[in-house]
């Protein structure tokens, strides 16, 4: 039985002056897994490629286990961007009338349930919404057709902290049954850590890294040392080193083995921006 619910190999995708070089990671089936990068990294465009909205000039591209060209995996995607499509003249009956008639598994009962818990206006034009609340009607109809994978594109951009966190509770029921998936970008990587089973770091097109989220909060660490301390330290221990205007800093991948073998150093835990930002930035590895 396929484990994925979307399978990336060697995906290639050259513009002008950006090439999406060899991209491959997988998204298993009932687990969230984050997608994070600076500006132009290539996420949007990853995505588009999944999608179909952009042709693939090389590589592979599966969806269940079928081709992401099928029709066939259509009906199981939901998809949020960052910004909401729907016309400013509707309003969410409006839009449900649409939806009910793409999606055979278009579930009013839940929709209107959504609608509730979320506090969505029922008779407003969608042109009168916040930024905030258009995000949440555009999650609501994602999810409201049932599918078994979320591609969620900056989707809790826009949202108040507690609606995120709301967002987010959602998200994670969503995976429960161990069948649906999420695949999720965003530049807010506090929602990614919390939520995350997996993370994906790309940078200038080129994946980075692909590692179980728990390995990277519970493990990786920041030494905080000065330039005398850090010329004791062995570069095999540490994966990347910066130099600042009052100490050197250095990323390493197991922070409690650090400890043991380098007494008298500072090592912080990182958060996932952390991490994020030593390889983005650089320094010298």
């Amino acid at each position: 039985m396929e484990k994925n619910n979307i399978l990336v190999q060697d995906l290639c995708k050259q513009f002008d002056e950006f090439l999406l070089d060899h991209v491959s990671f997988q998204v298993p089936k009932g687990r969230i897994v984050g997608f994070i990068g600076e500006n132009g990294a290539g996420k949007s465009t990853t995505i588009n490629l999944i999608l179909d909205e952009l042709k693939k000039d090389n590589g592979q591209i599966q969806i269940f286990g079928r081709e992401h060209t099928s029709s066939s995996v259509k009906e199981d995607i939901g998809v949020v961007f960052d910004e909401c499509n729907f016309h400013d003249v509707f309003n969410v009956s409006d839009i449900e009338k649409i939806l009910s008639g793409v999606y055979k598994s278009w579930d009013s009962s839940l929709y209107r349930q959504y609608l509730k818990k979320f506090k969505i206006p029922e008779k407003k034009q969608i042109g009168s919404f916040s930024k905030g609340m258009k995000m949440k009607l555009s999650i609501i109809c994602a999810m409201a057709h049932k599918p078994k994978l979320l591609i969620l594109d900056e989707a809790t951009t826009g949202l108040d902290p507690v609606v995120r966190d709301e967002m987010l509770d959602l998200f994670l029921e969503f995976i429960q049954d161990e069948e649906c998936s999420i695949f999720f970008s965003s530049h807010i990587t506090s929602d990614i850590q919390k939520i995350a089973d997996y993370v994906i770091l790309i940078h200038q097109g080129k994946i980075i890294f692909e590692e179980q989220k728990d390995d990277l909060v519970y493990h990786f660490g920041i030494v905080k040392c000065g330039r005398e301390k850090f010329a004791s330290i062995s570069p095999d221990d540490y994966i990347i080193h910066r130099v600042t205007n009052v100490s050197v800093e250095c990323l390493v991948r197991d922070k409690e083995a650090i400890r043991r073998k380098y007494k008298d150093i500072v090592i912080d835990n990182a958060t996932l921006e952390d991490i994020m930002l030593f390889y983005i930035k650089g320094g010298a590895a």
